[in-house]
């Protein structure tokens, strides 16, 4: 890997984190491609997650300044399940990212959702316990490459009844205590040392970080306007590929 990759991985995440075409199956189609791409484990892919994390905080950050006790505790629900899962199965999921094959048919998946996603009525109902764990579940189940992190929870929380626009803040919301826990894991188990070149992990963080910024208000206006379908077609089209040539 070079500094080209690494900026092109870190635009890549950034886009694809809060896009609903699941950022874990770009990356992996993209490393699979890379010529010679290595990293321990996957301490890259964890640093451009947290480049995605300081996006959201940014971009959030009135917002967060301002939850409300119930609040929080409505996002600690929701981290619950992909925690679980994340501690439990760590080994199983980095073996998923080998799997091209897994990760074209978990892209057919996104894709469906986001087609149903501009179908689903217009929601009045604000976060609430049932909400919350529906929309940690999908978080969860999103751990698979392919699985789009923001595609579920957004599913999820508008067929829960949430408003578009509710549904699509918690989701970003949601997504910092998920990264902040799959860093801690990821650098406890990898510890830094000399096959690790900071030059590209610093670009890529930071590619991530500005790409992430922008990207999240984009899903908003197009979630708004039901123009979720755009991704929906991508989605499809790209797992179809993916599954046969893979």
């Amino acid at each position: 890997m070079n500094s080209f990759w690494a900026i092109f991985l870190g635009i890549l995440q950034g886009l694809t984190e809060f896009l609903p075409v699941s950022s874990s199956g770009h990356l992996a189609i993209a490393q699979s491609i890379i010529p010679d791409f290595s990293q321990p484990g996957i301490l890259f892919d964890v640093v451009l997650h947290a480049g995605t994390l300081f996006a959201v905080v940014l971009f959030f950050r009135k917002k967060i300044l301002k939850l409300k006790t119930k609040y929080i505790w409505f996002l600690v629900l929701g981290t619950i399940p992909a925690g679980l899962v994340g501690y439990f199965f760590q080994n199983a999921i980095e073996g998923l990212f080998e799997n091209i094959h897994i990760v074209g048919y978990a892209l057919l998946l996104t894709g469906i959702m986001n087609l149903l996603t501009d179908k689903m009525a217009i929601g009045k109902k604000t976060i609430n316990t049932k909400s919350s764990l529906m929309i940690g579940l999908a978080q969860a189940f999103a751990i698979i490459p392919g699985v789009s992190r923001s595609g579920s929870t957004i599913f999820a929380g508008t067929f829960s009844g949430l408003s578009k626009k509710n549904a699509a803040e918690f989701s970003f919301l949601l997504s910092i205590p998920a990264i902040l826990g799959a860093n801690i894991l990821e650098i406890a188990k990898a510890p830094l040392d000399k096959s690790v070149n900071l030059t590209f992990y610093i670009v890529g963080f930071l590619s991530a970080f500005l790409a992430g910024f922008f990207a999240i208000g984009f899903v908003i206006k197009l979630l708004i306007r039901k123009r979720f379908k755009v991704f929906g077609i991508y989605c499809l089209a790209l797992g179809i590929l993916v599954s046969i040539f893979g």
